[in-house]
């Protein structure tokens, strides 16, 4: 073969895993997984289950800008201008929790499931140009570094190996929500009334229970040091007899050395109540995680973490036995440090069995990578971060529709890799450790070759735009209106 020939070879669809016959079906495997779920979108009087598919396509084939009208334009009809889907993902009463459920059920019922999966609990925030949507509010956003105008959505990933879904996601609805003077505020988005104010980490830990539920398996649950320092949290999920990795604050403290537990004995002739709760009795200290560091007793080791673009990420890693109180009580668990690319540290704890092994407690640590790419690909490439709706409603459909979006690209990754297995002489042939997973950009691309959308002729273009200004200009004269009346007469 020559050099011509061997390099024409790489770019073979089939040698990928990408026979025509998949490409092809791609479009009836949609079709057939809003078949499965229509039922989910109906109301008691209604059927606008027509509208999931709308709304499913244009999260899946557009590339940007997908707001209820440009959805409606490129799905349905250039000349379509989104009321009816606005009305269906704003107003209409169709159960977001019931999609949610069944994607849960489906996958607890896929056999390439069964085993090595985590979940990954973390949060989102979308910028907000005012307080008007729900639970939008002055708070941390993380994507931008600062305290912004934001919504904040608490998010529950599954990931096994490079296949990702969202699996449970809630809004969450700072205090001052609750509040008197938010009451009407409240009912005009439809915050239902029996909403009560949670934290971030008790709307994660609702998630968790609710996918325990449903059977869907997995080792462990991975979180970041927002909800890992949580001893509440870290404790709840020991009870359940779940295997955590939770990431943990710098200045966390931890004991090298057991203490000695229990409450103080009450001095003779000491007055007031006696202590109830236990502490350290004996004269053992705690010490910050980061301090252990330096000790000689620390000792790291490189792990191969994963391949990159740039090429093999493999960083130091150490981990010892230590005691923790977690939520008033002791806890021994595995602290986990890593040396990230050799500039920061950042340290985990565990609370898996001490025969765990070190390469799977790295392994774990690692994997909140996933819900980076994650929570990147389900804004920029399955339109998350395009709902520009004010409604509470809206925000949980919108949720029910993303989550059925990476659903359906994980089940086909999945189901694709079984059935069209990618030629291995590939990677040796590129020079590289793995080959690249498909990603959901990829998905898209094929998805938009087999089902076209609308394309504005210059016609309808400029109608689209007329009927814009037109809509702007009443809505103009409507507020001018409103405010004349407001004024009473001069």
């Amino acid at each position: 073969m020559t050099i011509q020939e061997r390099d024409a070879d790489v770019f073979d669809p089939e040698r990928w895993g990408l026979p025509s016959q998949a490409v092809t079906g791609l479009a009836d495997r949609l079709w057939q997984v809003w078949m499965r779920f229509r039922d989910c979108f109906k109301t008691k009087t209604r059927d606008p289950s027509a509208y999931a598919w709308v709304y499913l396509r244009g999260l899946l084939t557009m590339d940007t800008d997908r707001t209820f009208a440009n959805i409606a334009r490129r799905v349905i009809d250039p000349r379509d201008d989104g009321q009816n889907l606005q009305q269906f993902m704003s107003d209409s009463p169709w159960s977001a929790q019931a999609v949610v459920r069944q994607v849960q059920t489906e996958m607890a019922a896929t056999p390439t499931l069964s085993t090595g999966g985590v979940l990954i609990l973390d949060e989102s925030a979308d910028e907000k140009a005012g307080a008007k949507s729900a639970g939008a509010a002055r708070q941390y956003n993380r994507r931008l570094g600062k305290i912004e105008m934001s919504q904040v959505g608490t998010f529950l990933a599954f990931a096994k190996g490079t296949v990702w879904t969202w699996v449970d996601g809630e809004l969450f609805l700072p205090q001052h929500w609750f509040t008197p003077a938010q009451a009407d505020l409240r009912r005009r988005l439809g915050i239902p009334a029996e909403c009560r104010f949670a934290t971030k980490i008790e709307l994660g830990w609702r998630m968790i229970q609710r996918v325990l539920a449903s059977g869907v398996p997995f080792e462990a649950v991975l979180c970041d040091d927002l909800y890992g320092r949580s001893g509440w949290l870290r404790g709840r999920l020991d009870a359940a007899a779940l295997i955590y990795m939770a990431d943990v604050p710098t200045d966390t403290l931890v004991f090298l050395t057991k203490p000695e537990m229990g409450v103080p004995a009450v001095a003779r002739g000491r007055r007031g109540r006696p202590p109830t709760r236990q502490q350290v009795l004996n004269p053992v200290r705690p010490v910050e995680v980061r301090t252990l560091v330096q000790q000689a007793a620390t000792t790291f080791r490189p792990y191969r973490v994963r391949d990159t673009e740039r090429g093999v990420l493999d960083d130091p890693f150490a981990v010892r036995r230590v005691w923790a109180i977690r939520d008033g009580t002791l806890a021994e668990e595995w602290l986990v440090i890593r040396h990230e690319e050799r500039t920061r540290y950042s340290y985990a704890l565990s609370n898996a069995p001490p025969t765990t092994p070190l390469e799977r407690l790295v392994n774990w640590k690692c994997l909140r990578y996933g819900i980076e790419c994650a929570n990147q690909e389900a804004k920029s490439d399955i339109g998350w971060d395009d709902l520009q709706a004010q409604k509470y409603v809206a925000w949980e459909h919108h949720l029910a529709l993303t989550i059925l979006a990476t659903w359906f690209i994980a089940h086909t990754r999945l189901e694709w890799a079984e059935r069209y297995t990618r030629d291995t002489a590939l990677a040796q042939q590129l020079a590289v450790e793995s080959l690249p997973a498909l990603s959901v950009a990829n998905v898209r691309e094929l998805l938009q070759a087999i089902m076209p959308l609308q394309q504005l002729s210059p016609e309808q273009a400029l109608q689209v735009v007329v009927q814009h200004l037109v809509n702007r200009s009443r809505s103009t004269a409507s507020r001018l209106r409103a405010q004349r009346r407001d004024r009473g007469p001069t």
